[in-house]
């Protein structure tokens, strides 16, 4: 169980640093909250984050976090996977809701935390036989 949790603590530092440093801070496109364009269009309901968008880091995270457990699970728990995804997507929607992403920032928030997901259980796996890790039915 350690090594589980080592590798979703992994999986969220690659999930949310990549975000932020390969994402955010090279495409460096204004959230529709701080865009004065269309500053009066956006009704933001609490805070509105960093200067920064493109990708959301909490579309990335979730997702991430969704793909990972959903496929560690998916053979015990039937419907647990498609539960996940469904949590992601609200968490990803929420983001739009609130003011503070455009669609597309979940869009790539969504592709970039699944790939991380599946990046992440498939070296999950490859460790553990490697190494032996015990980790059972992956």
């Amino acid at each position: 169980m350690f090594y589980i949790g080592f590798f979703i603590g992994l999986l969220i530092l690659i999930a949310d640093q990549t975000s932020v440093h390969l994402f955010k801070n090279v495409f460096e496109r204004l959230r529709p909250c701080k865009n004065p364009e269309i500053l009066n269009l956006v009704h933001v309901t609490g805070g509105c984050g960093g200067k920064f968008g493109f990708v959301s880091s909490h579309a990335t995270n979730s997702f991430a976090l969704a793909v990972f457990i959903g496929i560690l699970l998916k053979k015990h728990y039937k419907l647990f996977f498609p539960a996940m995804l469904f949590w992601a997507g609200i968490v990803a929607y929420s983001r739009v809701y609130v003011g503070v992403h455009y669609p597309g920032d979940i869009l790539g928030g969504t592709i970039l935390g699944s790939i991380v997901g599946v990046v992440v259980f498939w070296l999950m796996k490859l460790l553990n036989r490697q190494f032996n890790l015990k980790i059972e039915n992956i």
